[in-house]
């Protein structure tokens, strides 16, 4: 089945690998990412496998941005698979922080999510399928210290995951939160988290791009896979320990 796929975040780490695993099964892609140059990049890669790409470069925390993203939507699609991948973090006390930033971080992860999950839903009513995957974290399920917005936004992602599966499944629509631990990726190389060293998390604890994206297919090829995807046997029993030690501070 030829498929129409919507992927934020493109340019590299776990977007650019969804777009790569994808491509043999999507007669073209819609691919956003701020960076033009690698977006381009990964463009031709897929090009080069026969698959139709347009690119749109641009900052999704930017409501203009947004807007182009659905109406390519309306104009390219119908987009039968969305991946809302494209996020950001930052660092420090949220008191200290500069709250432009964190509010970015609201509207990149959950009002942008909201919008373009929106965009899509309708055509994939029409066709009678369509699979969803936001791509959320680990985090989602821990207090996170230094990170508060970051995590509270992730957090939001999951809930709504799991409403929307209740509402739309029946109709052939597959709603997936793909919940990943530590990824090799750019996104702990940014400036914005620098107070963070890789060298701090066990070796054992991080995987590869590609890996997470092989798991979350996996998943979404598999009826009646639960909602939340947490690649990584490990990943999964902390986020099991961490939701019991929730249910103990509840009163």
């Amino acid at each position: 089945m030829s498929e129409i796929a919507l992927i934020t975040g493109a340019s590299a780490g776990i977007g650019k690998a969804f777009a790569m695993q994808l491509a043999p099964r999507c007669q073209s892609m819609i691919l956003v990412s701020r960076d033009a140059d690698k977006l381009d990049g990964v463009a031709q890669e897929i090009r080069a496998m026969g698959v139709g790409v347009s690119c749109i470069a641009g900052d999704l925390t930017q409501p203009l941005v947004v807007a182009e993203v659905v109406e390519a939507v309306r104009q390219r699609g119908p987009v039968s698979i969305l991946i809302n991948n494209a996020g950001f973090a930052t660092h420090g006390m949220f008191a200290e922080s500069d709250i432009d930033s964190q509010l970015g971080m609201v509207d990149l992860h959950c009002k942008t999510m909201l919008s373009l999950t929106r965009a899509v839903l309708p055509y994939m009513r029409q066709l009678g399928r369509g699979h969803i995957v936001n791509v959320a974290s680990l985090g989602s399920f821990f207090p996170m210290k230094y990170a508060v917005v970051y995590g509270a936004s992730k957090s939001f992602m999951v809930a709504f995951s799991m409403g929307l599966a209740q509402e739309v499944g029946h109709e052939g629509i597959g709603v997936q939160c793909l919940c990943p631990g530590y990824t090799h990726t750019e996104f702990h190389t940014r400036p914005a988290v620098s107070h963070f060293h890789k060298s701090s998390v066990p070796d054992r604890l991080w995987s590869d791009s590609d890996d997470v994206v092989s798991a979350s297919l996996a998943a979404m090829d598999r009826p009646g896979t639960a909602v939340v995807v947490i690649p990584g046997e490990e990943n999964l029993a902390n986020a099991r320990s961490a939701l019991e030690g929730f249910s103990r501070v509840l009163s």
